[in-house]
Order: structure tokens, then C-alpha cells, then sequence
């Protein structure tokens, strides 16, 4: 049987935003097939801990790591992505996907390894918004993806666990020492936001063995492509259009579409809506088409939103009952 199984975080927006964004959408062909398929809840409220639970993965840093271009050996790694902090309602909200150099990342991961030498505590910066931090020792904390917390409240997130207080410290420390350095100075008098933390979270060591539940990988996703480097699986990298079933008939896909998080975590709702229409026309259009002429048997959508994911799967023959109406995505967002 040939299967397509899609990971889509953020499909249906928080109830405060669905009738503004949502009201007047229409992607006909996302609509039917979710009409017809066979809905149940999905306890996985993100796409890390879907990927996670997926390969059989504890941590995600030393993975991630790898794909950057650094062996992970069998050292305990954190991540400890660079993050901006600004006042929202009386809320310090993190802000992801700052715009950095790599000499900036450079200047600052050296100004910590500086500072926290006698600690042994070592960061690096192999990509830009990809920081890591080695560890000789395995903390006592518990972490939530930087995904998660973006826009949130920073400190309704902090690690917790029993050497909570203690890596509360080291974060502050943190941004003492970023409040008045020079990276941060150069970006203030050109208009850029301060960098003004570090946000710790996917620690683990590195699982040499993964699980492999798919034959073939796609999408926007660097994160699901590091799952797919470590596997051993093919992947294909954006596209525009659902990738062929060419192996065996057993041949299973996942195709992971992050571009409406990205939108969502930015508060972009025009980009939002743009990134929809594209997953219409290039993913969910040629996927209904393929399963009504029987390329594919089965089409399973997970649906990630915190505290509200949703599994849909449908098959050939439930996608014939003509009599189940579609219903725009608004209907969803609101339930």
C-alpha cells in the first residue's frame, strides 16, 4: 500500500485569529479531503516532539547538531538558540529567527566561552541560528522546544526540573553579559534588534540507530530533514509538488510543511494565508488527485497546534462518499 502521511503545524489558528484570518478562505481540495477522512486526537502538540516520537529519538540537539556539520561523539549537547526579548502586556515574549551574521554569532559564542570557561560550560555556533552548548554532565531539567515559546512568555517556560534555579542563573548571566556588548551595540545603530539571550532546550547525547517508519522524506522543513540525514532517508527539499512513488508498493511518505508556523510565529497573517494557497495548489491538490486514481491508498494529515492537534485519515474509498460536504477550515479552528 502506498501511504502519504502529512505533518502540518499551525493549520488551524488559535481561536482569536480564526475569523480575521480564516473567514473567507477556501482550498477546495484541502476542505474535501479532510471532510472525508476519519478525525481523531493526536496527544503531540509539536512538530519536535511528533519527529521525537516518529524515529524513537530522545533529543533533538546532538541530531540537529550532525546536520550542521559537527560530530556529536558521546558528549550530552543543549541547544542554546539566540533570542530577542521584548515587553508584551506586561509578558517578556521571546523572539525567534533573528536576522545574525555568522561573524555575530562567532563574536558572541566566543564572549560566552570566555565567560564561563572555570564553569566548563562550551557554546558554539556551526549555523547562525543553530547555537549548541556541550555539557560534560547530563542536567536535571526539562525543556521546551524554542518552537513553542516564540511570542510566549519567557518566563512561564524557563527549564525546570531540579537544576531549574541553577540554569535560571546561567541565563541570566547570560543576558547581562549580552545587554551591553558589542554585537548588540553595531545592531542598534543599524535598526537591528538586540540579541538578547539564549534559549536552552533538546538536550540529549546522539542515537546512532533511528527508526525508519517512511521510505521517502519531503518538504520545507530543516528539521525534518536533519531526522531524515540521521535515518538514512531520501529527502526532498521544498518542491511544488508531491514527490513520485517510484520504489516499491510498500513505499510510505512524509511530507513535513512548516511554512504556516513560520508565518504564525512571525504574527504575519498575510503570510499565513499565502503559504496556505501555496500548500493548496502544490500539496493538497496533487495529493487528492493522486488518491482518487489510486497512486496512493491512504493520505493521514496531523494536524500540530499546543493543546489542540488533530489526526485526519483517508482513504480511497472514503474519499467516495460524494455526500459528505466540505467545510472551510474556519469550521475546524473553531471547534
Amino acid at each position: 500500500m502506498k501511504n502519504a502521511h502529512i505533518v502540518i503545524p499551525d493549520l488551524f489558528l488559535p481561536q482569536q485569529l480564526a475569523g480575521y484570518a480564516m473567514g473567507d478562505l477556501r482550498v477546495p481540495a484541502l476542505e474535501k479531503l479532510l471532510a472525508r477522512a476519519q478525525e481523531s486526537t493526536l496527544r503531540l502538540d509539536s512538530l519536535e516532539a511528533w519527529l521525537c516520537d516518529a524515529f524513537n529519538v530522545d533529543a533533538i540537539a546532538p541530531l540537529t547538531l550532525r546536520a550542521d556539520g559537527v560530530p556529536p561523539g558521546d558528549a550530552y549537547w543543549l541547544r542554546a538558540d539566540p533570542v530577542g526579548i521584548s515587553m508584551q502586556r506586561e509578558q517578556m515574549a521571546l523572539q525567534g529567527n533573528l536576522e545574525i551574521s555568522a561573524a555575530e554569532a562567532e563574536q558572541l559564542c566566543a564572549s560566552l566561552n570566555s565567560h564561563f570557561a572555570a564553569d566548563g560550560l562550551r557554546f558554539m555556533a556551526p549555523h547562525p541560528l543553530r547555537w549548541y552548548l556541550q555539557l560534560a554532565h547530563q542536567p536535571d531539567i526539562n525543556t521546551h522546544p524554542l518552537s513553542q515559546v516564540v511570542g510566549a512568555d519567557m518566563h512561564a517556560h524557563l527549564p525546570f526540573g531540579a537544576d531549574a534555579l541553577h540554569w535560571h542563573s546561567v541565563l541570566n548571566e547570560i543576558q547581562m553579559l549580552f545587554y551591553e556588548h558589542a554585537v548588540n551595540e553595531a545592531r542598534a545603530l543599524s535598526g537591528k534588534p538586540a540579541i538578547n539571550a539564549v534559549w536552552l532546550w533538546g538536550g540529549g547525547k546522539y542515537q546512532a540507530a533511528l527508526s525508519k517508519p517512511f521510505s521517502i522524506m519531503a518538504g520545507d522543513s530543516e528539521l525534518t530533514l536533519a531526522f531524515a540525514q540521521a535515518a538514512g532517508i531520501p529527502f526532498v527539499p521544498g518542491g511544488d509538488a508531491i514527490p513520485a512513488f517510484t520504489v516499491t508498493d510498500e513505499e510510505a511518505l512524509l511530507l513535513v510543511y512548516e511554512s504556516l508556523r513560520v508565518a504564525l510565529q512571525k504574527a504575519d497573517i498575510g503570510q499565513w494565508r499565502a503559504a496556505l494557497q501555496l500548500f493548496e495548489t502544490n500539496y493538497a491538490a496533487p495529493l487528492l488527485a493522486q488518491l482518487a486514481a489510486g497512486q496512493i491508498e491512504k493520505v493521514t494529515f496531523d494536524v500540530l497546534g499546543e493543546n489542540a492537534s488533530r489526526r485526519f485519515v483517508l482513504t480511497r474509498a472514503a474519499l467516495r462518499k460524494f455526500w459528505i460536504l466540505p467545510k472551510p477550515l474556519l469550521h475546524y479552528a473553531l471547534a
